[in-house]
């Protein structure tokens, strides 16, 4: 009597992993899991804030009075200042949120998924630019509070708005740089503010630039935080000048097209 044949088990069903992760998708759903973050912990929007209106109230009131500005009121000429003064500033939660994230782990849980490598950090710059939409807005509510009168046309006001969060968006990539090269967030933070002062304060934002020493001029006519601020001075204030705003661009592109590839290796090496 012959044994009986023996059976063949089904073969197992294969794992199988994405060829090509779709990176729109996958950055959409990391910028979702910021935006997120923020509604649970309010108080980052809120401390993001507080500090661009106390700097209005301050220069507006404080320090106004011993500031003049032939031709155009101190508040006017103030306002793009501050809204270029509070991008920059707020660009740095781009840097000190990737080293929280790499210090706490989480960025190994998404080497471990089927997800584009870049998606990470695009993710968080998108979500850090829907933040500085909401920022401006505020801060234009602000200005027009404490009596900003905006000259120009409402499409060069929005092509002012549009060059602060363009500029925002590049500055993100730079400080995503510091953060992914830093051990922790304090220390990231900690290496942010000597790049963050000076573009911030040797500019046009506050003052006008032939009030400064000459040799403080030089790097003050040419440096990113005062092309932005002299273009979007000149369109709210109505009188834009094409030049102003092509250097304005030039900056942002080049920011992103320098800084985007130095912060992907990075994050490639980092993890």
């Amino acid at each position: 009597m012959s044994a009986p044949a023996a059976t063949l088990a089904p073969p197992s069903p294969t794992v199988t992993r994405l060829a090509r992760p779709h990176v729109v998708g996958d950055a959409l759903t990391i910028a979702w899991r910021n935006l997120l973050n923020i509604r649970r912990n309010p108080q980052l929007l809120v401390f993001a804030t507080i500090q661009p209106v106390i700097f209005v109230l301050m220069f507006r009131y404080v320090f106004g009075g011993a500031i003049h500005v032939t031709g155009v009121s101190y508040v006017d000429y103030l306002m793009p200042g501050i809204f270029v003064q509070t991008v920059v500033f707020g660009s740095l939660t781009t840097g000190v949120g990737l080293a929280e994230d790499l210090q706490k782990g989480l960025v190994d849980r998404f080497r471990s998924l089927p997800m584009a490598r870049s998606a990470v950090l695009v993710g968080r710059t998108l979500a850090d630019l829907v933040r500085n939409v909401f920022v401006v807005i505020l801060m234009c509510v602000v200005g027009l509070a404490v009596g900003w009168r905006p000259g120009g046309s409402l499409p060069e006001i929005v092509a002012g708005v549009g060059l602060v969060l363009g500029f925002a968006y590049s500055l993100s990539w730079l400080f995503a740089i510091v953060g992914l090269s830093a051990r922790d967030s304090e220390t990231a933070q900690a290496a942010s503010f000597p790049i963050l002062a000076p573009l911030v304060f040797a500019s046009s934002a506050f003052v006008p630039i032939s009030s400064m020493p000459g040799w403080l001029q030089v790097f003050a006519n040419h440096q990113p935080v005062s092309a932005i601020v002299n273009a979007v001075r000149a369109l709210t204030l109505g009188g834009a000048a094409a030049s102003q705003v092509f250097a304005a661009l030039a900056w942002i592109v080049g920011i992103v097209a320098i800084c985007a590839p130095i912060a992907v290796s990075r994050y490639r090496r980092a993890v």
